[in-house]
């Protein structure tokens, strides 16, 4: 008989039940509707042991990779601790490393956790103060095998906890992290399929780490890297882009800016429109976007309409609290 706990519910799971019905027995609080694995609202993810195969077909291989699965059709043979698809993992104590400022505006960060934590690169996190103050940053580098996590913040003007990584958070200064999650990953196989990473801002974060993990995996396709920023000031990272493609012939990277002239290895020009006008066939490619929502619904959009296809799209849109809503009424 396995085990299985999902929120405050921690239930056996019997000979002839599924997940969902040993849950919902229990009294959890668990979506469903057609207990078939057809409809796919009881997705959860397993945190901890590994879900039954037969219980993620149909789902996109992104999702396979982070542990969801059908609990209506789930018949475990391992204990599991289950989340809801997106929720963020317990909180877990570190350390700053280390942290440098890359870019005019823009601090990398390096914390070590003090327990092994587990992370997909491309994946994000939620990075919290001693005083409770919480902020979501993507993860840029293989985590695994540096065992720290990078994170780049863009300084804001008023931001209260990226002026304070850039100012105060010393190496040896205490916080936490909590999660990951996100599903924009790289999916070992079909190493030949040519892969678009695209983004601006510190959207390059997840985008390296992504470029990473699939070159750790022998991905032998291309690899194009398109950065964009109004100006020039605002793109960053430009040697570890040509690191990068020095190391690896099938990495191509683009950098271009909206405002000021082009140069030898700058594009002058719209990422959208430079993008269009490289690949416009984006039939078998696999699209990764990520940076400022405006710009990744466009670009998702775009890609679409260029061929790729709807499940070969993963984008990551960043929200800062400037760019969220004002509450009305």
């Amino acid at each position: 008989m396995t085990r299985v706990r999902f929120d405050t519910t921690d239930v056996d799971v019997g000979e002839r039940e599924s997940v969902l019905d040993a849950l919902l027995r229990a009294g959890a609080d668990v979506p469903y509707s057609c207990r078939s694995g057809v409809c796919q609202s009881c997705c959860l993810r397993a945190v901890e042991g590994t879900p039954p195969s037969a219980a993620q077909v149909g789902l996109p291989p992104t999702l396979v990779a982070l542990g969801h699965f059908l609990a209506c059709v789930a018949h475990p043979q391992d204990d599991l601790v289950c989340a809801r698809p997106g929720a963020l993992a317990g909180a877990v104590d570190a350390t700053i490393r280390e942290r440098e400022s890359i870019a005019a505006d823009v601090v990398r960060v390096r914390i070590s956790p003090n327990i092994p934590f587990v992370v997909k690169p491309g994946q994000y996190v939620n990075l919290a103060r001693t005083d409770g103050l919480v902020r979501s940053y993507s993860v840029a580098n293989l985590a695994d095998e540096d065992g720290y996590v990078e994170l780049h913040v863009r300084v804001l003007e008023h931001g209260a906890m990226s002026r304070w990584i850039a100012n105060d958070a010393v190496p040896g200064t205490p916080v936490s992290l909590r999660g990951p999650a996100g599903s924009c990953v790289y999916v070992p196989g079909s190493p030949h399929e040519p892969l678009l990473l695209a983004g601006s801002g510190t959207g390059l974060a997840p985008l390296l780490g992504i470029a990473r993990d699939a070159l750790r995996h022998a991905h032998r396709g291309p690899i194009h890297v398109m950065h964009g920023g109004r100006t020039e000031a605002a793109l960053y990272g430009a040697d570890a882009l040509a690191q990068l493609a020095r190391a690896h012939a099938n990495v191509a990277v683009t950098r271009c800016v909206l405002e000021g002239p082009g140069s030898d290895d700058i594009v002058q020009g719209r990422l959208d429109h430079v993008i269009a006008a490289r690949h416009a066939d984006l039939s078998g490619w696999r699209v990764y976007l990520c940076g400022h929502p405006d710009l990744v619904r466009t670009l998702q959009q775009d890609a679409f309409l260029a061929g790729a296809s709807l499940d070969a799209i993963h984008a990551d849109a960043f929200l800062t609290r400037a760019d969220a809503p004002v509450p009305t009424g």
